[in-house]
């Protein structure tokens, strides 16, 4: 018996690297998993469909259950279409990890606009159309009178955390999918849906282009940058055991997993009063002096 026996995942993205662990690691739990991918390369370029297949025939050949699915993310009527197959599969629909994602790094001096639109289309627009079909699905459900135990588990990243030099786009994505978590999971707890948000450090396509030598831990006793030691958490986060845990972003990298804390209020300096402008520099330094440091954005040193 696994933790997640009898519940329909639909994962995107899910062909390669972190989204393949997750597949293996849900249907080594008992989840129905629909693998999502329509094989494009690390920019969003081109289409291949045998990895999405190979995923499938290998938990398949374990003794799960999958099916693929190729359709775009980005798509309005795509996105329904997923959930639909979803549905049609396997009798219902429990989670979505949203995993799916491109990346096109730039200096932001040197960013283009197709770069720019691009980026935030997969990410942003590819989180939204998914999901939103799926909350139509499950509150349709709750309506009825069925109880529902749904999961939304989304992607950002350290980038969108902190910022990361020469990912202005990815970053800015990023950290609009962190700020989309926090409203589902204030919205959609009527309806026995959870939200939740992963930061993943893991070896991938992305990462070993951007952070090759923090990647490279393949020889080490433990292999901290596996993809597969972040499933476990994803995985947990799409079972019946986390349906009080909601509105959460966690990073995730080896064996460590850390609750962030999220914006909230520093240091005030309140006059009581309209400020005079040439006085707001005096009280500035004082706030910064008083401010827990934040963290470095990501290749600066």
């Amino acid at each position: 018996m696994g933790i997640c026996d009898g519940r329909t995942v639909i994962i995107t993205g899910a062909a390669g690297g972190l989204g393949k662990a997750y597949a293996l690691a849900f249907a080594a739990e008992g989840a129905n998993v629909v693998v999502n991918d329509i094989g494009t390369s690390l920019g969003g370029e081109g289409r291949d469909t045998s990895a999405a297949d190979a995923v499938v025939d290998e938990i398949k050949s374990a003794g799960g259950n999958a099916i693929a699915n190729y359709d775009d993310v980005t798509d309005w009527d795509a996105g329904k279409r997923i959930v639909d197959a979803a549905v049609e599969a396997f009798g219902d629909l429990h989670v979505i990890v949203n995993n799916a994602g491109i990346v096109r790094d730039r200096m932001f001096v040197s960013a283009t606009l197709d770069e720019w639109d691009a980026t935030m289309h997969v990410h942003l627009r590819g989180h939204f159309c998914i999901a939103r079909h799926a909350v139509d699905y499950w509150r349709s459900r709750s309506k009825e009178g069925h109880e529902v135990d749904a999961r939304i588990i989304n992607t950002t990243s350290g980038a969108g955390l902190q910022g990361s030099i020469a990912q202005a786009a990815y970053s800015t994505a990023k950290g609009g999918i962190a700020s989309l978590t926090l409203v589902q999971a204030a919205e959609l707890g009527r309806y026995g849906i959870t939200a939740n948000a992963l930061a993943p450090a893991a070896r991938t396509r992305m990462t070993k282009q951007a952070f090759a030598e923090k990647m490279a831990t393949e020889g080490e006793s433990f292999d901290v940058m596996d993809p597969a030691n972040v499933a476990p958490t994803v995985v947990w986060l799409g079972s019946s055991l986390s349906k009080d845990v909601t509105g959460c972003v966690f990073e995730l990298e080896g064996g460590k997993i850390m609750l962030e804390d999220g914006w909230r209020e520093g240091p005030v300096v309140d006059a009581g009063a309209k400020w005079d402008p040439a006085d707001v520099g005096e009280a500035v330094s004082r706030l910064l002096q008083e401010r827990t440091p934040p963290r470095k954005v990501w290749g600066t040193g």
